[in-house]
């Protein structure tokens, strides 16, 4: 005998119910309220009818409509004929209501479900794989693409955020809000899925990138513009993810995003030998460094930082690994910057650099630098994709002296800290360092010899007893002789020119330290 839903009539009209299943409670009561209002009966899954029992709305059991009980630790409420087919259903098919009537099956015309907080879950620290596995939501899934589908005669709520217009507009959503709606399930659905993807495709072997590219990511934030003024723009940032804290000033553009991205990667010392107990700081213009300094304290970094190129770090966006302090606030403020982000400000530095108005005052977490360098880094051109990350099946990087003359440990330390920072600039690039201070850093060049001469002539006298490190190899030996002429005492370059032996002689001749790297760092 075909089962018989006490909320169908004998009659050939389907009664109109909604279905609620949400793990995310916010305003849920009150939309609950105005259904039941409207004089629509509500199925609900076993922790949402408790809650909204609790708040005194009389929703029945998802289990009156389908005959079974929660099964299996919950992994299968919704799951069944009775509950999709009052979904799927075509109202205005004869053939449809005819069997709707037949088997007890109502029509579900609203379907208000949130998923399993997966992307919370796994971006826990600690989180396992079987905690993960337990927050992949199926049936929450099958709902919202089964409603998104048929949005001709359900509407779907896929988020808190679109309640209060239901509300507002008492359950009258018509058919292009329903559509639109709709969409918005088909992407959740799509981000969630490929969410998963990403997880358990980080626990297969790391010389694999994915098997497809999903980037399905939800709206952040629409922003008033994007890279220039009559491009219309909004941002983009995974579920699991959040912006930095920003504690003062104008909201972050587009541009100011960029800036920064560029800047809290300068913070990540890639080279192992890198010096540890030291701050480093770092200021950018238009994605390029325009000046790096380490030093011991947040203020001495800082202060080196800024005067390593005074003119071009105005207006420019600043970040340090310290915590910025009054004295070092102090500092920062004499200058005209966008930005000035630190994992930690004193309450006086902060209320120092809130004085100025318009500078937007950031607040990363300490782990942020470290993620932004190690995610996979994804481009467009010629519209498709690349998607790239450091291969662990590479062969290491190695050095070589190539010179006659080894390099001192004070050349050491510039040549290493040099490195560091030219894989950071479009090339072709050059950075001159001294003391570890950037003295001159050129981007963008067309031809590497120029590069070596415009950094050089930033460094000026700096550039006397300072590494020069070039982020390809040199295809002749003017780019060396240049950066020796200006008073550059050490070089480090990637090896692979044809004319490497002569770059090596040039370099015996000039009496300088000369390293070559097996890796290079083209960044364009």
């Amino acid at each position: 005998m075909p089962h018989r839903n006490p909320l169908l009539p004998a009659e050939t009209t389907l009664p109109e119910a909604a279905l609620f299943s949400v793990y995310d409670r916010t305003g849920v009561v009150e939309l609950a309220h105005a259904v039941a209002a409207a004089g629509m009966p509500i199925y609900a899954t076993g922790g949402t009818r408790a809650h909204l029992r609790e708040h005194g709305i009389d929703a029945l059991d998802v289990g009156e409509l389908t005959g079974f009980p929660s099964l299996f630790d919950g992994r299968v409420k919704t799951l069944h004929p009775r509950v999709f087919g009052a979904i799927l259903s075509d109202r205005e098919n004869p053939a449809h209501r005819a069997e709707a009537l037949a088997h007890g099956v109502p029509a579900i015309s609203l379907v208000v479900v949130n998923l399993y907080p997966f992307e919370a879950t796994v971006a826990r620290d600690g989180a396992t794989l079987e905690e993960a596995i337990e927050q992949i939501d199926i049936g929450g899934v099958a709902l919202l693409r089964a409603a998104a589908k048929n949005f001709d005669h359900v509407c779907v709520l896929s988020d808190p955020s679109q309640y209060a217009s239901y509300r507002e507009n008492a359950g009258a959503v018509d058919r292009a809000k329903r559509r639109r709606l709709a969409t918005r399930a088909f992407e959740r659905t799509a981000e969630y899925d490929s969410s998963i993807a990403r997880y358990l495709e980080a626990g297969l072997l790391a010389s694999e990138l994915p098997g497809s590219l999903a980037l399905t990511i939800p709206l952040a934030s629409p922003l008033r513009y994007g890279e220039n003024p009559q491009s219309r723009a909004a941002f983009y940032l995974a579920r699991a993810d959040r912006l930095p804290e920003q504690l003062g000033g104008k909201a972050l553009s587009y541009n100011n995003m960029l800036d920064l991205d560029a800047t809290l990667r300068l913070l990540v010392r890639e080279v192992p030998e890198a010096q540890r107990g030291v701050v480093r700081s770092a200021i950018v213009k238009h994605t390029v460094p325009c000046g790096v300094a380490e030093r011991a304290s947040a203020f001495d970094s800082v202060s080196a930082t800024l005067a390593a190129d005074p003119v071009s770090a105005y207006g420019g966006i600043i970040a340090l690994d310290g915590t910025v302090d009054l004295a070092t606030a102090d500092a920062l403020a004499e200058f005209f910057l966008e930005i000035v982000a630190a994992p930690a400000f004193d309450d006086d530095a902060l209320a120092r650099l809130r004085r100025k108005k318009n500078l937007r005052i950031i607040r990363y977490d300490r782990k942020l630098p470290e993620r932004l360098a190690a995610e996979l880094r994804v481009r467009s051109a010629l519209g498709g994709v690349l998607a790239e990350d450091d291969d662990p099946e590479a062969e290491p990087e190695v050095w070589r002296v190539v010179s006659a003359r080894q390099p001192t440990a004070g050349e050491w330390r510039d040549v290493r800290f040099a490195w560091d920072i030219v894989r950071h600039v479009k090339s072709n690039g050059i950075v001159v360092a001294r003391d570890a201070i950037t003295r001159g850093i050129c981007a963008g060049q067309t031809n590497r010899v120029s590069a070596v001469r415009i950094a050089c002539e930033r460094a000026g006298d700096a550039a006397v007893g300072a590494a020069c490190a070039s982020d390809g190899f040199f295809p002749f030996a003017d780019g060396l002789e240049a950066a020796v002429e200006a008073g550059c005492s050490a070089v480090i370059a990637p090896q692979g020119s044809i004319r490497d032996a002569e770059v090596t002689a040039a370099a015996d001749r000039l009496g300088i330290a000369l390293v070559f790297s097996s890796h290079r760092y083209f960044l364009h």
